[in-house]
């Protein structure tokens, strides 16, 4: 994909894949190499509309920088008059999302590692001093052979020094993003806990129709595990010490991959068939 300048004449535009606030995504094939990507159109109007000139900025010298397997790549962008463009790594098998409504709720297998291949990415991006700030099943996507990448960096920062941003996904949020505290990496090893639990119960564990209700959860760390489906101690010893107030206590990245539940679930090469 390495070329200095690009334009929408490079590609043929196949089908559409999905919307999302500022534009619309499509398979393309990129003309001489016939190499398939997605192609991320984004309305100019649209940042103007919403003032995310910067926002979209930041996320382009983010993921652009990233070079992971289970980080979604951003091989390339251009832009026109009216429209951003970019040029990302096709995860044909789609949104998480989509897999866990279809199945209702996950094996200890397949969330072990999922969970695990979500760690190794967060290892490398929290070593690039990068937070993404809004991991969600939308954001978590298949590719061809079923492993997974952490895609949609709109929310991420980089920074070596604590922020105080609010942003993400209300169920999502950690403690300390609620109180609108500073925060650092931590906030996306508490997702890590509410994501194993949601893969294992079908919902987030403090999710209410409310959302100061799901707010005061948050803060008061309500965590009740049901007693269906079954669940095993060691998946729910994981999910309790990541779902941790004091963001200081939580399992590090590190001590979520040797965890015993990791350890003796997770598929070490990362790729799942439904």
């Amino acid at each position: 994909m390495a070329k200095e300048e690009w334009s929408i004449a490079d590609f043929e535009i196949g089908r559409f894949l999905g919307e999302g606030r500022y534009g619309r995504v499509y398979l393309a094939r990129e003309k001489q190499s016939g190499y398939v990507v997605a192609l991320k159109v984004i309305f100019k109007a649209k940042l103007e509309k919403y003032q995310s000139h910067a926002k979209i900025r930041r996320e382009i010298e983010i993921q652009h920088g990233l070079n992971h397997s289970n980080v979604l790549r951003l091989y390339a962008w251009f832009h026109d008059e009216t429209r951003v463009f970019l040029v990302l790594e096709y995860a044909a098998r789609g949104e998480l999302y989509e897999l866990l409504s279809s199945l209702h709720r996950f094996s200890e297998k397949r969330a072990a590692t999922y969970i695990a291949s979500l760690a190794e990415a967060l290892t490398y991006c929290h070593g690039k001093h990068v937070i993404h700030r809004d991991i969600k099943p939308e954001n978590l996507l298949l590719d061809i052979e079923g492993r997974l990448k952490i895609a949609d960096f709109g929310s991420a920062v980089k920074s070596i020094s604590k922020r105080q941003t609010m942003c993400g996904t209300t169920d999502y949020l950690a403690p300390e993003v609620v109180e609108n505290k500073e925060h650092d990496h931590a906030v996306d090893n508490w997702t890590v806990g509410i994501l194993c639990y949601e893969f294992l119960y079908g919902i987030p564990p403090f999710s209410d129709e409310d959302e100061q209700v799901t707010f005061q959860r948050i803060l008061n760390v309500d965590l009740k595990f049901p007693s269906k489906p079954e669940v095993s101690a060691k998946a729910k010893d994981f999910i309790s010490k990541l779902l941790v107030k004091d963001s200081s206590k939580r399992l590090s990245i590190e001590e979520i991959l040797t965890h015993p539940w990791i350890v003796q679930n997770a598929d070490p090469s990362g790729k799942l068939q439904v």
